[in-house]
């Protein structure tokens, strides 16, 4: 009852959100509009400070409780395998279909743009990524530093050392295992003492982009966001399918679990914001908890679907926008380069703009072309960033189903799923 409750509180928040925005947008100047924004983002700035707050030590906890009860039996690496093999499968079909819907519906064509020769700043950080940088930071210095800076994918590495040298030592190791299991229910239970909060963060949100950017950010661009839209849609029901395949009638009851952190991604453009609850629902939907510890983090940090299929779908409207053509072998080299730097974004702010300022020089295209897309983006965000936890979720409920090694532990694990339902 609880969390019916909060969705609608959320959902409330979201209109109330657009209301209000749009009635300061139409009474405020720019620079009113931006002052007034900036005290609403301050809502949100706090609900995103105290969800990161409860990110380092639950991923920590689960993650290598996860490790340590599946490397005893070895089936860390099988697990991982299907991980790995359903990520690379996701991150391809995503990004053929940005490409297939922006070669269908031409969104650029038209514009008629030209190219400058003059230097651009689009405002993005794009000296944060490289190959080598991505490649020295993935490994943490300190787990310290790495938890003081939300660094997942650090996190991620120190846990799967850190669970395996668990499992080694067997019965010596339990201890710590007890300890950090009882840490994560402590941190779920501070989650549900931050998600009091959600609502009125969600509501802060839309308002500030609303009264910054108005309504006609999306009316402009409105044919553009329908298509991508429409791609997002093709791009669930294709994940849904997938899900189906594997879990049957089931994937109805995932869809209800998931219903809440799908809100709050969407609603608050933060894939962060709803880690917590993705791994809490589905906990409760029954997917083996130690596989999902396992998966989940790995998935937020290389299974980004909707962020896939933003970066290839706005690289070919930049490219008609400025009326470059673009060959088949030339969307082949985008989408493997594309497949490539984006695995190596995890951590860094505003990654899916970030991917495109790096992409775009590698690919033969003006950067200049994401300024095009700055307004818009924060709506474009909400979809790829929710698209990001579905995608996540189906997929760690999938490889948690089928990851059980144990006949034993699968039966209690059904009985315990078929309890929560």
């Amino acid at each position: 009852m609880k969390s019916r409750l909060l969705v609608k509180a959320i959902v409330i928040a979201m209109i109330s959100g657009v209301v209000l925005g749009g009635m300061l947008h139409s009474q405020l100047d720019t620079a009113a509009a931006k002052e007034v924004a900036g005290y609403l983002n301050l809502i949100t700035d706090v609900f995103l400070r105290l969800i990161k707050m409860v990110i380092a030590p639950l991923v920590l906890a689960t993650l290598v409780t996860g490790v340590a009860s599946m490397s005893g039996n070895g089936s860390m690496g099988r697990v991982g395998f299907k991980a790995i093999t359903w990520f690379m499968i996701a991150s391809l079909v995503s990004l053929s279909i940005g490409l297939l819907l922006a070669n269908f519906f031409q969104p650029g064509t038209g514009l008629n743009l030209a190219v400058s020769g003059d230097a651009v700043n689009s405002g993005l950080n794009t000296s944060a990524f490289s190959l080598p940088l991505f490649l020295t930071h993935v490994f943490p210095r300190s787990i310290i530093e790495a938890m003081g800076s939300n660094e997942v994918l650090q996190i991620v590495v120190f846990s799967l050392f850190f669970g395996s040298a668990l499992a080694f030592v067997k019965g010596k190791g339990q201890f710590i295992v007890d300890i950090l299991e009882e840490l994560a229910n402590v941190m779920f239970r501070v989650t549900d003492y931050v998600m009091y909060v959600a609502p009125l963060a969600v509501f802060a949100a839309i308002a500030a982009t609303i009264t910054v950017h108005g309504l006609d950010m999306v009316v402009t661009f409105g044919k553009m966001v329908g298509q991508y839209f429409l791609g997002l849609a093709l791009l669930w029901t294709l994940i849904t399918l997938a899900g189906y395949l594997a879990l049957g009638p089931r994937i109805k009851d995932l869809f209800k679990h998931l219903r809440e952190p799908l809100l709050i991604a969407f609603s608050t453009a933060s894939s962060e914001a709803a880690y917590p609850k993705t791994i809490a629902a589905l906990d409760t939907f029954g997917a083996n908890k130690r596989v999902s510890s396992f998966v989940l983090p790995l998935g937020y940090s290389f299974n980004l679907d909707g962020s896939m299929m933003y970066q290839s779908f706005i690289v070919m409207f930049i490219a008609q926008a400025y009326n470059i053509e673009m060959t088949f072998s030339h969307q082949i080299m985008v989408l493997l380069t594309l497949l490539v730097i984006s695995k190596g974004t995890a951590g860094v702010a505003r990654g899916s703009l970030v991917v495109l300022a790096a992409g775009l020089p590698m690919i033969g295209l003006p950067e200049a072309g994401l300024l095009l897309i700055l307004a818009v983006d924060p709506v474009l965000d909400m979809g790829r960033t929710a698209t990001n936890v579905f995608g996540c979720g189906v997929a760690t409920a999938v490889i948690g189903r089928h990851g059980n090694e144990d006949p034993i532990e699968t039966a209690n694990d059904t009985e315990k799923s078929l309890q929560a339902v």
